[in-house]
């Protein structure tokens, strides 16, 4: 098998120019995926991130048929005190839990005493929303300190950026929200325009804040109330199996009907950027389908020539007692070792590029959110299945020319002009 790996490597070498060009191709094929992969997956994951940590949360948790209506933002469709306790007490059994947080989901009509429109708002505890999306701060601005120590007080409203704009509302100044309880009764109540949140995309991006006692007052509720419980994991990456596990303990508890009490969602379901997501995961399996289509057809193209070079070589091979089937495992290993050699210098190659985008540091901004950090990297076990598709693909290619030569006559292949 070495004398095989010997006469293969002497081969290719012996057409120096042409070996060198199919593998410059193959490394640039390999290249380019390592580097797309490496890029694509850092800012998914960095979206995501900044999604889930700035205002949607990576679990939600609602009374069952809410989320097929939250458009409407349905009042009776809230969880009451029971079932509260009922889904805190499977959140706190779960040991990849991190931390969860009560929230309050109404529509009102928001004044300045001029003019009036409606206003989606997320009531909520400050203090446990803040260890649920760390970033939610980030997307609020409080006036020339720019943040605050403390989210959001009673009395106190955050309000859209572009809201705040076309009505002219500014810090400090003193509005009037109206709201409509699940009862038909309506109420209002003065609030002080605490700070403004930049816009983004998906319903929930689109909402003002105020303090979960407030929305309790505005909307009279007798007894507490919420519309969701916002959950954060651990460790992120163990998402499907964390809801998997939720999803199966809540299922136990069952409504008046016999049915399902609660439903529970992640980002996925939530989010119009989860359709973003998807594409990015297609762009890049795309990528990886060129890229073994180059590697098929550079090899192919190679192994062809290679053989209609050495026709009169193969029959002399074939005269002397060469099996066809060492013919055939002679070619075969060309292919083998040319894929080889680019796979290194491909991944050798693309590693160093990561390196220096990590060094040098690519940055962006998202909306108001200056200064994002791309930290491109790539997993050990997508560069082995890369390798190790990119070899097989290599050996597949070299198939039918090391068959073709496997199977010429001495006679004719000696004869051959």
């Amino acid at each position: 098998m070495i004398r095989i790996f010997k006469i293969a490597v002497r081969n290719l070498m012996r057409y120096k120019r042409r070996t060198l060009l199919t593998s410059l191709l193959i490394t640039l094929g390999v290249l380019m995926v390592i580097l797309f992969s490496a890029l694509s997956g850092s800012f998914k994951a960095m979206m995501i991130g900044q999604i889930t940590d700035a205002n949607l949360s990576q679990i939600q948790i609602h009374k069952k048929g809410y989320v097929s209506s939250m458009d409407s933002i349905p009042l009776n469709l809230n969880l009451d005190r029971k079932g509260y306790a009922k889904i805190e007490d499977v959140l706190k059994r779960h040991p990849a839990v991190d931390a969860w947080a009560p929230r309050i989901k109404l529509g009102a009509m928001l004044s300045n005493y001029s003019e009036t429109t409606n206003i989606r708002l997320n009531a909520i505890d400050p203090e446990k929303e803040v260890k649920v999306c760390p970033a939610v701060g980030d997307r609020m601005t409080f006036g020339k300190k720019g943040s605050r120590e403390k989210l959001i007080g009673p009395g106190e409203i955050i309000i859209p950026d572009k809201l705040a704009k076309g009505m002219k509302i500014r810090l400090g100044d003193t509005v009037v929200l109206v709201a409509t309880n699940k009862d038909g009764s309506v109420n209002g109540l003065n609030f002080t325009m605490a700070g403004i949140i930049e816009v983004v995309v998906g319903p929930q991006g689109k909402e003002g804040y105020i303090h979960i006692e407030d929305a309790r007052v505005l909307l009279r509720m007798e007894k507490p109330e919420i519309t969701e419980v916002a959950v954060r994991l651990k460790d992120f990456d163990m998402l499907e199996p964390v809801y998997a596990d939720l999803k199966s303990a809540l299922a136990d508890f069952k409504n008046k009907k016999g049915k399902p009490a609660f439903e529970i969602h992640t980002w996925e379901k939530l989010s119009p950027f989860y359709n973003i997501a998807r594409m990015i995961d297609l762009m890049s399996v795309s990528m990886k389908l060129i890229m073994v289509s180059i590697v098929l057809i550079s090899i192919l193209n190679v192994m062809i020539m290679s053989v209609y070079e050495r026709v009169r070589e193969i029959g002399t091979m074939s005269a002397i007692g060469t099996t066809p089937g060492k013919i055939m495992a002679l070619f075969l290993t060309e292919g083998f070792t040319l894929g080889l050699i680019s796979i290194a210098a491909g991944n050798i190659i693309g590693l160093s590029g990561i390196l220096l985008l990590n060094i040098y540091k690519i940055r962006f901004s998202f909306g108001k959110m200056d200064n994002l950090l791309l930290a491109p990297s790539v997993s050990l076990s997508e560069l082995f299945w890369l390798s190790v598709v990119v070899l097989i693909v290599s050996v597949l290619a070299s198939l039918q020319p090391a068959y073709k030569a496997s199977r010429m006559e001495p006679v004719d292949a000696l004869g051959h002009v």
